[in-house]
């Protein structure tokens, strides 16, 4: 079956009414899903950090909920076609390159549950599907986690399961799930993660087959129709008609593979805006740079990009009319017909050839969320949110002081952007309602003890806005062990924009201020930590937005009260001089202003609109800015 959006009804006209009360009633029950695997899983990454999702799809596989992202379900319906299922059924896959690009690294497992209803024949047949994907601990592969960050190839990276039928009519399959938790070094919270996932798809399976029962098929898929007809309409006429017709090109960059030494890995999008046809956006992705040896690549060309557009698309929310407005906005499978996407030939960032890795595709994946909204930044004269780095795994493993092997693996967020109306948020993820893991939760089963969590200070970006800070974490260990990390934007800096500077990039210390202080790399699999040595890590900052000499002295002065600012930072970063003690901080007016003023003066006028930090230019050869950062 192809990406295309087919209908499934015509000539049945929805109740509006009726509408709006499956509308509430799909989200109630991916809410409901979701809230029984938080419930009932094992792991830290799934009960705790919350790295996991769910979505409903009709039975022509387009996703009707759009309160977050999830997997797809085309690689399930390709090799099981749906009048071969039964109530009951479950199918799990990990493969990425079997995924149709739903599934970006093997980590990522994968359950669905097909929905039945009685047809006017008495005839139960596939009306939907429940879906549910998250980040588990470990599938195997060469180091803890999965996430090898030197992996040349992806049977480097664990287990490769393909679409397979993991339950059958209610039945778990015993010898898939021996062979999936043999392969892994948490085989018990593999287990438990899993039949927590199975069951709530069921659950979820049972709650749609009820709401079809009660208003009957060709209703229910008329509502069906309806909501993502909306979803179309209303991104067509409050967020496509704000860009203006024409063509506009940006790159962005990835900053190391984990093989090759640093350098610039270039992703690339040029963007083609129509007044024809409703105003259809054309993304094109050529320009992006060949696949890396290392894992940072994502397999993104996979059924006309259907995954991508999805992913993608929830930056545009940016351009509606009021912060509310765009809060109010799902992203469902309606906004898939108002993009088109296109894709270079094998053999690049974003069209890997297998087997080529793919652990680490949040630099690749994540990179583009920024791409575009730069790309658009430059449509709409910089009314969009500067850049973020909100996702980057860490987390430590050796042997607890019973003697038995621990992972604790954590998704810590970062700064958001400056926007063009307010600050950035602080210490956010991506991944909708996840979280870090709660300290006493750590402290409790891990030999180790938090001693710091709170924001970096200084590490949002300056601006009229500023952007976001990032987390700043100190883990005394009181074991030998080993730390990981998967992370970008360690070099490169999260871009300001409009005037708006770049944020500060992540960094782990080993022992600081110790006998054996040492800087960690960002892609790093097992490095050694000593008993009674502290583990700092600094999260990113998100970029600012707008001239930072316009911000207000007040705001600035608040940032500092708050330790959001430093002294130091509020005059080198905002040319404002703040006198008095640490907890009466006054701003010295006469003197910022002169201060204020010799920084403008020493400006060319020349300033590209977007602004990378100073760790551009060392991977550039030189140069502080591309030739795509000025309108």
């Amino acid at each position: 079956m192809t990406s295309e959006t087919f209908r499934l009804t015509e000539g049945v006209e929805a109740d509006p009414i009726l509408v709006e009360i499956v509308e509430g009633y799909l989200a109630s029950v991916e809410m409901e899903v979701e809230t029984a695997i938080g419930r009932t899983s094992r792991s830290p990454m799934i009960r705790d950090a919350h790295d996991y999702r769910a979505g409903i799809h009709d039975r022509n596989l387009r996703k009707l909920t759009g309160r977050s992202y999830s997997a797809l379900v085309h690689p399930v319906a390709r090799d099981y076609p749906p009048a071969t299922m039964k109530p009951g059924d479950v199918f799990f896959h990990n493969d990425v390159y079997l995924s149709e690009g739903g599934i970006g690294h093997l980590p990522d497992l994968c359950v669905t549950a097909p929905v039945f209803a009685r047809g006017e024949a008495g005839v139960e047949t596939v009306v939907a599907f429940v879906q549910a994907f998250g980040h588990h601990d470990d599938i195997g592969g060469s180091v803890p986690g999965s996430m090898p960050s030197r992996a040349t190839s992806v049977f480097e990276e664990g287990l490769m399961v393909p679409p397979i039928k993991l339950w059958d009519e209610g039945v778990p399959n015993e010898a898939a799930l021996k062979i999936m938790t043999r392969n892994s070094r948490m085989p018990d919270s593999l287990a438990a993660d899993l039949d927590a996932e199975c069951a709530a798809c069921l659950m979820g399976a049972r709650r749609l087959a009820e709401l079809f029962e009660r208003y009957g098929k060709p209703a229910v898929e008329a509502c069906f129709d309806a909501i993502l007809d909306k979803t179309t309409d209303t991104f067509r006429r409050e967020v496509l008609s704000q860009i203006p017709a024409g063509t506009y090109v940006w790159e962005d960059y990835a900053e190391h593979d984990g093989v090759d030494e640093p350098k610039l890995h270039t992703q690339r999008i040029t963007l083609t805006k129509t007044d024809d046809a409703g105003g259809k956006l054309t993304v094109d992705f050529t320009g992006t740079g060949p696949q890396a040896k290392g894992p940072i690549n994502h397999a993104g060309d996979y059924a006309d990009g259907v995954f991508l557009k999805k992913w993608l698309a929830p930056i545009l929310r940016n351009l509606a009319g009021s912060p509310e407005r765009m809060a109010e906005l799902d992203v469902n499978e309606g906004i898939v017909p108002l993009i088109e996407m296109r894709f270079p030939p094998p053999g690049t960032l974003l069209t890997p050839v297998f087997p080529a890795p793919t652990n680490a595709r949040t630099f690749v994946i994540l990179r583009m969320l920024g791409v575009l909204a730069g790309v658009v930044a430059k449509a709409v004269d910089g009314r969009m949110p500067a850049d973020q780095e909100t996702i980057r795994y860490t987390g430590v493993y050796g042997e607890d002081t019973d003697g038995r092997p621990y992972l604790m693996r954590e998704v810590l967020g970062g700064g958001s952007g400056g926007r063009y109306y307010a600050d950035g948020e602080d210490t956010i993820h991506v991944v909708p309602d996840s979280r870090n893991l709660p300290s006493e939760f750590s402290e409790s089963r891990f030999p180790f003890v938090v001693e710091r969590l709170g924001l970096a200070i200084d590490s949002g970006g300056a601006g009229r806005f500023r952007g976001g800070l990032g987390y700043e974490k100190h883990i005394r260990m009181l074991r030998d062990a080993h730390f990981m990390s998967i992370a970008d934007r360690s070099i490169l800096s999260c871009w300001g924009i409009r005037g708006g500077k770049a944020g500060r990039p992540f960094e782990v210390t080993i022992d600081p201020g110790g006998p054996r202080e040492r800087g960690v790399d960002a892609l790093a699999d097992a490095e050694p930590v000593f008993a009674g040595e502290v583990i700092r890590i600094r999260t990113t900052g998100g970029g600012g937005w707008g001239d930072p000499l316009e911000r207000p002295y007040t705001d600035v002065l608040r940032d500092v009260r708050w330790r959001k600012v430093s002294v130091e930072g509020a005059e080198t970063d905002y040319g404002v001089v703040v006198r008095g003690s640490a907890d009466e901080p006054v701003v010295d007016e006469a003197a910022s202003d002169a201060l204020r003023s010799a920084v403008r003066e020493r400006r060319t006028g020349d300033e590209p609109f977007f602004d990378r930090g100073p760790g551009y230019a060392r991977l550039s050869g030189g140069q502080p800015a591309a030739d795509v950062d000025w309108l």
